[in-house]
């Protein structure tokens, strides 16, 4: 059989969230250090070893692992790609089962034994330099970054198969954050976005109490950042003192990604989430009057076991009531091993879930709408991520990258990564138009 794949070049794959790909970033540098050449998320994988870093957080997300790893068998079978590496969330959950049913596979790796890839490989460069654990090459642009600041979570949601994966919340010291921000901000980049399983307990194991806001005021006084965006804090137990951080520090964006999954006290309580309806309203009232112009994005969820049609029209309500900035959202899906699973009878039908679903989305984006209508008129800070034609693209402090609306900013021409002041002139859900500020 005649090859086709390129010695010396090895394709790295990352599917699922932000966290998995720091993971990717910084298996694409130990490559390169080790002499080999690197190439991520290639639309066409001609590497003598394709490493894919899979998701196994939802149904969805583990199905379409699965159908990329037959795909690549494919191409191995007919000599297009070489071996097939598998490492990340999926790998570690199915270590016993997955080398059994795919035979096709090279070699497998979890979510942090990753590094024994580059243990296994022979050295092809005679520059080999010892490389801080941090260190990465970016795959977003040069300008922004995501900044994984633990690792792991603790609160065991019973719909949820993260701890399951990752294992208990585990913290970086704060010391080791800063100097990768200061590394990062060196070669360029000026927003940060802030990632974990779960923002909220971040520095407990470490320090013994909730260290969030310090973290976050240390980083905010590094010269050169210029933006800081928190994802993903969790609503109970949640630290306040970041609030005040926000607030006074310019350079941390008024913005929180705060999943709520749901408000009706049995659903809540199924999902064992350690917060009651009115505490969440409490929570999110407290929330706007410390930063009045905050914006926040959240996550829901439908068809749980134990929504019916009223414990439905409570989301519902409590959206109107709400008018979040930024909402996803998505069905229930049983995930083998969790407390629900074991626990709770998953007996709501796909079609309803569907169609509760796309209820819930049809009315985020008329509050979006919204929303953005109030923004018409206003000029805000734009930072700049690329040109097409004669319109430049960007997103204000209020837009995490990939999931949030993007402002097109007419007849511009300014170079990527640059900041400029845009007049708000039209608005839609999901996309802001507007005009370079006089």
């Amino acid at each position: 059989m005649s090859t086709s794949f390129i010695p010396g070049r090895i394709d790295i794959i990352s599917m699922g969230c932000s966290k998995n790909l720091i993971d990717s970033e910084r298996l694409l540098r130990r490559l390169e250090n080790k002499g080999y050449t690197a190439v991520h998320d290639s639309e066409n994988p001609k590497g003598e070893i394709v490493i894919v870093n899979t998701c196994g957080f939802i149904a969805d997300a583990k199905q379409e692992s699965i159908e990329l790893l037959l795909e690549l068998g494919e191409l191995k079978a007919a000599g297009e790609v070489g071996a097939i590496y598998v490492m990340g969330c999926l790998s570690e959950r199915y270590k016993d089962v997955l080398p059994q049913e795919m035979p096709e596979i090279d070699r497998w790796y979890g979510k942090f034994n990753w590094s024994e890839i580059i243990e296994t490989l022979p050295d092809r460069s005679s520059e080999k330099r010892s490389l801080r654990e941090w260190e990465r090459n970016l795959t977003t642009p040069r300008w922004s970054a995501y900044l994984k600041i633990s690792e792991g979570c603790n609160r065991f949601c019973s719909f949820c198969a993260i701890p399951l994966i990752t294992g208990r919340h585990t913290s970086r010291p704060i010391e080791e954050i800063v100097e990768e921000v200061k590394a990062l901000v060196a070669d360029g980049v000026k927003e940060f976005n802030i990632i974990a399983q779960d923002l909220s307990s971040y520095g407990t194991d470490l320090y013994g109490h909730q260290s969030l806001a310090r973290l976050i005021e240390t980083i905010s006084d590094i010269q050169g950042v210029e933006w800081i965006r928190l994802h993903y804090a969790y609503p109970a137990d949640f630290p306040f003192e970041i609030l005040k951080v926000m607030r006074e520090r310019e350079n941390v964006c008024n913005y929180l990604d705060i999943a709520l999954q749901h408000i009706a006290d049995p659903v809540l309580s199924n999902m064992r989430r350690h917060i009651t309806a009115q505490q969440t309203r409490s929570l999110l009232e407290r929330i706007r009057k410390e930063v009045p112009d905050i914006r926040l994005r959240t996550t829901l969820m439908v068809g749980f076991p134990g929504e019916g049609e009223n414990e439905f029209r409570e989301l519902l309500d409590f959206v109107r009531e709400q008018k979040f900035d930024r909402m996803g959202a998505f069905a229930y899906s049983e995930e083998e091993d969790t407390w629900g699973a074991k626990n709770l009878d998953d007996t709501i039908p796909e079609e309803i879930k569907q169609k509760r679903l796309d209820t819930l989305m049809q009315l985020q984006e008329d509050i979006a709408l919204e929303n953005n209508t109030k923004m018409v008129g206003k000029t805000y800070k734009v930072l700049v991520e690329r040109q097409e034609g004669e319109n430049a693209i960007g997103r204000t402090e209020y837009d995490s990258p990939e999931v949030d609306p993007e402002v097109i900013i007419k007849g511009c021409r300014v170079r990527p990564g640059e900041f400029i002041n845009v007049r708000i002139t039209e608005a839609y859900p999901y996309e802001l138009i507007g005009e370079v500020a006089d």
